[in-house]
């Protein structure tokens, strides 16, 4: 009889085209979720956090729809490679971008989701997502002081206009 390795919790967090349907989002958790149980794993959560305007530009869309799903497989496991193939070739035309993280084993799931444009449209310009909610864990934590995911070579202020 062969030992199981040990189940590691991991978070993606997917940036996708704001014009995302219904059909595209059960499209990308059904992907999600055939890539984890093939690697015997499970899908743990699966949520559309819904449309924000974004910092910067991304695929020249400056807003997008947030979906975050948690999932848990084996050490060691082909799933994230599996991952990475989906998004880059099944993926590519609904997900502008997408980041993988590992969880701590002992880390709370638990979370505070900022209102999306579509429950709040009225707070605020709607404007830097990841700036301006640092609270949220896990993902969010690899964000910089700029409010932007890794390095940015972008000195410019968010208000300051291009001629």
């Amino acid at each position: 009889m062969s030992k199981q390795a040990p189940l590691q919790r991991y978070e993606a967090l997917m940036l996708t085209t704001p014009e995302l349907t219904k059909d595209e989002t059960v499209f990308i958790e059904k992907q999600i979720d055939e890539a984890v149980r093939k690697a015997a794993g499970s899908v743990i959560s699966f949520e559309r956090w819904g449309k924000y305007r974004l910092e910067y530009p991304v695929h020249k869309n400056d807003y997008g729809v947030y979906l975050l799903t948690r999932f848990e497989i084996p050490e060691g496991s082909q799933a994230l490679k599996d991952l990475q193939t989906i998004f880059a070739i099944k993926l590519n035309l609904i997900v502008m971008r997408h980041m993988v993280h590992a969880l701590e084993s002992t880390a709370s799931l638990a979370y505070q989701r900022p209102k999306s444009l579509e429950e709040a449209p009225e707070s605020g310009d709607g404007r830097g997502f990841l700036r301006d909610h640092r609270k949220i864990e896990g993902l969010i934590s690899a964000v910089d002081s700029s409010g932007r995911f890794g390095e940015s070579t972008d000195d410019l202020e968010d208000d300051e206009d291009l001629d």
